[in-house]
């Protein structure tokens, strides 16, 4: 039977009437993408776009890297997959050693689990909580409690925990509904903010406290150190996120740190924890894990974790045909090296003078001024612009509007990629742009895409 393969060919053509490939919307082009080379990524039509988003806050470390696409064609020649009912590799067993000592100290004697990407391994996280609790004698314990505007994954499990409420809104009926508290947005703050937020910060904390307190069945806390795409890399107020830490600590709730946008040196440190000195008992990271080189994902498990599970019943009851596969985790234990080898945890650190990070910070700071902009905010090489309508009273645009959108589509046009989203004020209304650009990014390189941004928002 011949295959019914031979002899297609896809042409843009083709594709300008209906993709095959089930398209994130039916309502847009997409340009298709042929090549990446640092922060460029080119079109079919030979169109160069600067990657200022990182893809979607993924790839730290630049497009088109030979040391990363070499250390995975030499895995794929060597084992392209076993699975993990019935073996480990190499690969595994020494990038996990090698993750562990890079999530530092707190990590140490404890574990890690590859996932394929960040949904995952939130669920396989949350999972995790819920048996730790079982193995240590507490049953009662399983309500995941987490915060409002969060965004924890796309899986029934990862959105029962997230408060977007766009991307969960459909699927409610199909979702087991948790505890969700509020968090602090100090561009927006519900309280008094004279003092840097610090009061509001304990006072958001608090809400956590109550909602741990009434019935003592919650098993784990989860939170992103820095918020992602939903809000739009906002900042902790100081003394946050150590309260919610000993909150946790004294109730017997496991915190987990969601670090799947913020891990991997994004933020300048390691993991953004710790900036704050928090030290979660399980810490979940993707997205820069890989650099985008594969799908991969980790839930990275405190000592105290492992050790109950390995004591009591002695097994994890969970799994994916596709955990820790050799390929994935080749381009994974390869990124580590680069990024260490070449200090771009370093370059992504906004504190150090004259780092890349630094004078992406200070270019984009320029753009306060523009009639549009309410807020510039973030931490390291994960930053956001909101957009009011109004800047005296903060008014957002109408929803209808789709403002950050119009921006991001301005920005497509003068060659730059931006991550719009919308939503940010009350999961309805609210919109902003996400950057987070490679490590690699030049001065001059930063101040071209201002610019652009800058004409993009005008135009828009």
């Amino acid at each position: 039977m011949p295959c019914r393969c031979d002899n297609a060919t896809v042409t843009n053509a083709a594709l300008s009437t209906r993709s095959a490939v089930l398209r994130r919307s039916f309502r847009k082009e997409f340009p298709i993408a042929v090549r990446g080379e640092g922060v460029y990524v080119w079109d079919s039509a030979g169109n160069k776009y600067l990657d200022l988003s990182g893809s979607a806050a993924v790839n730290l470390i630049g497009h088109g890297v030979q040391e990363i696409s070499a250390a995975m064609a030499e895995q794929a020649a060597k084992l392209e997959f076993v699975h993990t009912s019935q073996f480990t590799t190499p690969v595994a067993e020494e990038y996990a050693e090698e993750l562990l000592h890079f999530a530092g100290k707190h990590f140490g004697g404890g574990a890690v689990y590859f996932t394929c990407g960040g949904s995952e391994s939130v669920e396989a996280a949350l999972k995790l909580a819920r048996q730790y609790q079982v193995e240590v004698g507490q049953p009662r314990r399983y309500q995941m409690l987490s915060r409002t505007q969060s965004y924890h994954g796309s899986t029934l499990g990862a959105l029962s925990v997230s408060g977007n409420k766009r991307r969960r809104e459909i699927y409610v009926p199909m979702v087991r509904e948790f505890p969700h508290i509020g968090m602090p947005y100090c561009y927006r703050c519900a309280f008094d903010c004279s003092d840097g937020c610090r009061n509001c910060g304990q006072r958001y904390a608090a809400e956590l406290k109550e909602a741990i307190d009434p019935s003592e069945d919650a098993a784990a806390f989860i939170f992103e150190p820095v918020s992602g795409a939903t809000l739009g890399a906002v900042v902790p107020p100081p003394g946050y996120l150590q309260s919610i830490s000993e909150i946790c600590r004294r109730a017997g709730v496991l915190l987990i740190a969601d670090e799947v946008m913020t891990g991997m040196g994004r933020t300048g440190r390691n993991f953004a924890a710790e900036h704050w000195d928090v030290k979660p008992d399980i810490l979940v990271t993707a997205k820069g894990l890989s650099s985008g080189y594969a799908p991969l994902g980790a839930v990275i498990a405190s000592k105290k974790v492992v050790d109950a599970i390995a004591s009591a019943s002695g097994a994890f009851l969970h799994g994916f045909t596709y955990n820790a596969h050799p390929i994935s985790l080749a381009a994974g234990r390869a990124v580590l090296r680069y990024l260490c080898k070449h200090n771009l945890v370093e370059a992504a650190d906004s504190s150090r003078r004259g780092t890349p990070a630094a004078i992406f910070k200070e270019g984009l700071e320029s753009l306060r001024g523009e009639k549009t902009v309410g807020d510039v905010r973030g931490i390291g090489l994960l930053r956001a612009v909101e957009f009011v309508a109004e800047k005296s009273t903060k008014r957002p645009f109408p929803p209808a509007d789709s403002f950050s959108a119009r921006v991001g589509a301005a920005a497509l046009k003068r060659g730059l990629l931006v991550y719009p989203m919308q939503g940010s004020v009350d999961g309805t209304a609210g919109d902003h742009i996400l950057l987070a650009p490679p490590a690699v990014i030049s001065e001059g390189q930063v101040s071209w895409s201002v610019e652009q941004l800058r004409c993009a928002i005008r135009e828009a």
